[in-house]
């Protein structure tokens, strides 16, 4: 029954994320782009020094150049210091580099997704079982140690197909030209930076781990409170106790799923909105080339030449996506449990 109950967890952690991360991936390229301190600029550079920069980067990255002579951050600096709206950052990859680059990084992301979630959910349900005979059942220290758990299981095991999705994310290129493949990244990354330049940005991840805390503790409370709902009585009349018979069991279900993706909306709102910084030093201590080597040296370094709103770009994007993201993966997750559950 437990390996069951398990397995349950697992496939539909695994399902709930891959339905979010098909369905919001142009918002997450976007997102990607503003976070980062060079290609974000490139909407807002002359399209000579865009065209130029886009080439040589895929041209290197593809390993077809020897050497690379671009900064990122040159460009950074030589842009104004306004990022552009998400609205014209869409805009611009849409045309300058075609559609299917607002798909960029749905590879990994698609084969990182479901194992991520699938271990995060799984070791969720697992750490929560064990914890509720060690701290009063279904309290907040139980959800706080349970999703810090989770949280740093998937982090430590699908850092790498990460790094991997926002490298695809962050390779400009021109309509028309030669996309990188999550092949040919995987490979490039192993063979300038070896093995550990998969886990660049772990840190900053690991640091994430307070925004999974704060959305579990909201959503198992708002859980809690739609699930309280149903099971008090919805009449007063002769039933007194009883349900009304016109609820029927389909409606209910029905409130339930939309009670589910309303709570996990709020509590994903909340958290991101606390936690957002960590989403731009991760995106900028995973750059290629980059600056940026620590946590806090990185966090220095954009405030003093980017000021303390540039810990925030993006947040407007991630918003959008996040939100409706999370919401459907944890409906599509409470879905599924409650269908395999019979």
């Amino acid at each position: 029954m437990a390996q069951r109950d398990t397995f349950n967890h697992l496939f539909a952690g695994g399902c709930g994320g891959t339905v979010g991360a098909i369905l919001t991936c142009p918002l997450e390229v976007v997102k990607t782009r503003l976070q980062s301190s060079g290609v974000m600029s490139l909407s807002t550079v002359s399209g000579a020094a865009s065209r130029a920069y886009s080439s040589h980067v895929l041209l290197h990255e593809l390993g077809l150049s020897t050497v690379s002579s671009v900064n990122p951050a040159a460009f950074a600096r030589a842009a104004p210091s306004t990022p552009p709206s998400p609205l014209l950052c869409l805009k611009t990859i849409f045309e300058n580099e075609g559609p299917r680059s607002l798909f960029r990084g749905l590879g990994p992301n698609l084969v990182g997704v479901a194992p991520s979630r699938a271990i995060y959910f799984a070791a969720y349900s697992g750490a929560k079982e064990k914890l509720n005979t060690v701290f009063v059942a279904e309290s907040t220290a139980v959800h706080i140690c349970s999703a810090a758990f989770a949280g740093f299981s998937a982090i430590t095991t699908t850092n790498p197909i990460w790094l991997v999705k926002t490298r695809m994310q962050l390779n400009a290129r021109q309509r028309g030209d030669r996309a990188m493949s999550a092949l040919q990244c995987v490979r490039y990354v192993y063979d300038r930076e070896g093995p550990r330049g998969f886990y660049r940005g772990m840190s900053a991840s690991y640091a994430g781990i307070s925004e999974t805390i704060i959305h579990f503790v909201i959503y198992e409370s708002l859980k809690r409170e739609v699930l309280r709902r149903r099971a008090r009585p919805l009449g007063s009349g002769d039933g007194g106790s009883e349900l009304q018979d016109g609820a029927s069991s389909s409606e209910k279900d029905a409130f339930d799923f939309i009670g589910m993706m309303c709570a996990a909306a709020t509590s994903k709102t909340c958290a991101s909105c606390i936690a957002y910084p960590h989403e731009v030093i991760r995106t900028r201590l995973r750059e290629e080339g980059s600056r940026y080597r620590t946590l806090l040296q990185t966090v220095c370094l954009i405030v003093r030449e980017e000021g303390y709103r540039a810990l925030y770009r993006g947040l407007t994007t991630q918003m959008l996506r996040q939100i409706p993201n999370t919401a459907i993966m944890m409906a599509t997750y409470e879905l599924v449990v409650y269908l395999l559950n019979g």
